[in-house]
Formats: C-alpha cells, structure tokens, sequence
C-alpha cells in the first residue's frame, strides 16, 4: 500500500514525501519592488521537509496584485530575491514550485504602487471586501480587459514563468482556484463576455487553456501545474455549469502532461472522484474538511488512492516541521487564524477563514 511517507515523482523530481505545503498568501513581500525578505527565505527552508513546497501566491505582472505586500515575478529585482528563497530550500534537497496568481477584479486600487483599477474578464464587481493598508474596503468595479490585454496577459503569464525559472524555482503552479483571474474566466457570473472567451464553458475555458498551453511551451510540462476549485464560492465566484467546464478543461490539458494538477474542494468534494478519473498525471488534492482543517486523518486519502498528494496550508504556519509530526504521530499545534485581517500578518493566508488550508 502507498503511504504519504513514499516518494513520488513530480516533473523531473523525486518527491522525498507525498505531503505538499499548500500556497498561502503572507503578505510580507516587504523588500524592494516588493520582492520576498531574508524572512521569507528562512520561512520556506523551516518547511523544507515537505515533499513539495508551493509557494504564496504570486503576481506575473503589476495589474495582477490583489492584495499589499504580495510579492511579483515581473522584474529582475523580484527575481534575484527569490533566488535566496530556492536556494535555502534546495540546500535541503527539497522541491518548490512558484504560484503564478493574477487575482484579476479581486483587488483594489490603494493596493497598486501606481493608480490603477483592477481588471476582469467583464466589468462586473465581486461582492464582498478586501483588506487594504487602510483596512478593509469594498470591492471595485473591474475594468474588462481587451482581446489584446488577454493575449498580453498570457505573455505575462509566460514571462513570469520564465522569471521564476530565473529564480532557481523547479517549476510554477498556475492559480485558476479561489475566485482569481482564471476561475474569473471559468465562472458564469464574474464573466459575462459574449466573444470567443465568455458565453460556453468551451470558451469561458479558453483563456485559462492558453495560459496553461504558452507557459508549458516556454518553460516545458515538467515545470507546469495547474491548481483548480471547482464550484468554490469565494471571492463571490459562480460556476452553474461546473460538471460540464471542468472536464472540457482537463481534456484539454491533459495531452501535455503537467507535473500535477492541485484541486482544492469546497462545496463539491463529491466531483473529485470525477476529477481524478479524468486526469493521467498526479493529482495533488487539498481536501474539504468542514469546520476543521486537513490533519492527521487526510493521510488515508493517499492510502486508498484518492490522491497521490495531499496539500496542508494552516498546519504548516504552526508546524514547520509537520511532515515528520504527522510521520511519528505527534502532536499538532493549530494556527492562529484570529490575525487574519487584523494587521498583524502572523496568521494571514490567502483564505483566512476556508476549512481546507
């Protein structure tokens, strides 16, 4: 029987274990050009002993920035910091990948080192709140991209992958999850286009196609993932048609031969199966745990075969070293979630709230 604790390969890698470190945003990209501190690099190597770390989200370009102090991968200064970040994890034998986040009409404009309104796939405002250097405010109304901007998005997308490449990461992690830019595409209601991206899931699906399809011609399939979250909620995102979208997405997809695909569930855990059939590489899965989090109990969907991964967010704030906690039965300590939002960023992550980090 397979065990979280079995090696795995992932791309061109052998996984020391099967549990990654789930992306979480941390929001403390407080160097140059926002670019990751000697922090982050002591923060990523305290969590070496994951099999696959995932880093926080990641912005490919400047418009692409939904939260403060997030960190980019559009400028060479960017990229020399993070080399410090990947060679503090690969001095440890670990693989890590870069997530490549656009958080599209997810943001806001005091975010922006310059004025500028967030963009979307339809000018159509999310509901809800973002946290800004001036506290929480409501979102704004998007700016609908042209064609010529969602072709040089995909550019960007590329770029950044290229940068993180630069950077000594091991590949990126493309977010199409959680309501950003992709998802944007994906959803029937944060896309109301009536050209060749919006109207059928076939075309709401396009542009997250072309992405996945130009970042794995540069930088090659090995390298390339792609996380998803089908029906997830958040971030005000709506997919009525989500059994038809997402496997028209992975059989696209699917012939490249991605290092993984990351799922993570919300409202639909009984999709996965569906999911997981319909995929040929290795499927990382952040599983739903309502009211909780993953922990110890997760383990078993590696044992019975659900996934070939399982990714942990929250537990890894509190545990750097939680691989080897869950590997001698341990005890765990919880994260203290109470920060998120509050100013201090201690416990802050991309979904301060959700049960499945």
């Amino acid at each position: 029987m397979t065990t979280a604790f079995d090696p795995i390969k992932v791309g061109s890698h052998e996984l020391k274990n099967r549990i990654a470190m789930a992306p979480m945003t941390r929001s403390r990209a407080y160097g140059p050009e926002q670019s990751p501190t000697a922090l982050a690099a002591e923060y990523y190597a305290q969590r070496a002993g994951a099999g696959l770390i995932v880093t926080e989200g990641t912005q490919p370009n400047v418009i692409g920035q939904g939260y403060p102090f997030t960190p980019g991968l559009h400028n060479d200064t960017q990229v020399q910091a993070w080399r410090a970040v990947t060679d503090a994890v690969h001095a440890q034998g670990r693989v890590i990948f870069a997530q490549l986040m656009h958080t599209g009409r997810v943001g806001h404009p005091d975010n922006y080192s310059e004025p500028l309104t967030p963009v979307g796939p339809s000018a159509v405002q999310a509901a809800g709140q973002i946290f800004t250097p001036e506290g929480m405010k409501d979102f704004v109304v998007p700016r609908e991209m042209t064609p010529d901007e969602i072709g040089q998005t995909v550019e960007d997308f590329v770029s950044a992958a290229r940068n993180a490449i630069a950077a000594g990461f091991d590949g990126v992690e493309l977010h199409g999850a959680n309501g950003y830019l992709l998802q944007q595409f994906l959803s029937t209601n944060a896309n109301t286009r009536t050209d060749a991206w919006g109207g059928s899931p076939r075309n709401r699906a396009r542009f997250t196609i072309d992405v996945v399809e130009a970042v794995t011609a540069a930088i090659g399939a090995a390298r390339t993932a792609l996380r998803i979250s089908p029906a997830n909620p958040f971030n005000d995102i709506a997919e009525d048609d989500y059994t038809e979208t997402y496997p028209l997405l992975l059989e696209a997809i699917n012939p490249l031969g991605l290092a993984y695909l990351h799922v993570m569930e919300t409202t639909a855990p009984h999709f996965t199966p569906v999911l997981r059939r319909a995929w040929d590489g290795v499927f990382v899965l952040n599983p739903a745990t309502p009211n909780s989090r993953t922990g110890t109990e997760e383990l078993r969907l590696i044992d019975n075969g659900t996934a070939d991964i399982v990714s942990y967010g929250q537990l890894f704030i509190s545990n750097p070293d939680l691989p080897h906690r869950l590997a001698i039965g341990a005890p765990l300590t919880e994260a203290d979630m109470t920060k998120a939002y509050a100013g201090d960023h201690t416990g802050y992550t991309d979904y301060p709230t959700h049960p499945t980090t």
